[in-house]
């Protein structure tokens, strides 16, 4: 049990991390910016005074080591994504990773972003509220799916060692 939990949080973390350097590949080559996680923790440290919605989360009162609560927030997250994907697929997964789950995991997981995070940030329901919407959507959809690609990779490298 021991073995399994420490795979996934490595898969997970793994799996951010890819989905990280993506980021900053699209920041760094292309110009693109992705998610400001001071967002992230400003939405998180405002539902501790029970709000959960904003019509903008720039707009909203900053909140202390927001970067720090975002940064691990989200990280979080692609520990529990990693988790649940196992639990979806078992624990074989971890020894003899497939690729077809974590990438069909990694597209359902743009779920988040789009039926709660975007519209709790004020950005409507998958950034229907954005500049360009489709532009909005296309990003977070590949973005998730490269963090499934970095599951897969993730759960490799730990099978391999």
């Amino acid at each position: 049990m021991a073995e399994t939990a420490l795979r996934i949080l490595l898969v997970g973390i793994g799996a951010t991390l890819v989905m990280d350097l993506w980021g900053w590949l699209l920041r760094r080559v292309y110009g693109v910016s992705g998610l400001d996680y001071r967002m992230v923790g400003r939405w998180v440290g405002h539902m501790a005074h029970g709000q959960f919605r904003h019509d903008g989360i720039g707009r909203a009162a900053p909140v202390p080591a927001e970067a720090l609560i975002g940064w691990g927030a989200h990280y979080a997250i692609g520990v529990v994504f990693a988790a649940v994907l196992v639990a979806a697929v078992g624990q074989g997964w971890l020894q003899a990773p497939m690729p077809m789950p974590a990438l069909v995991f990694g597209l359902v997981s743009v779920a988040l972003p789009y039926l709660v995070m975007q519209p709790a940030f004020g950005s409507g329901v998958a950034g229907a509220r954005t500049p360009d919407p489709l532009a909005t959507r296309l990003r977070s959809l590949i973005t998730h799916l490269v963090f499934g690609c970095g599951l897969y990779l993730a759960a490799c490298l730990l099978a391999a060692a």
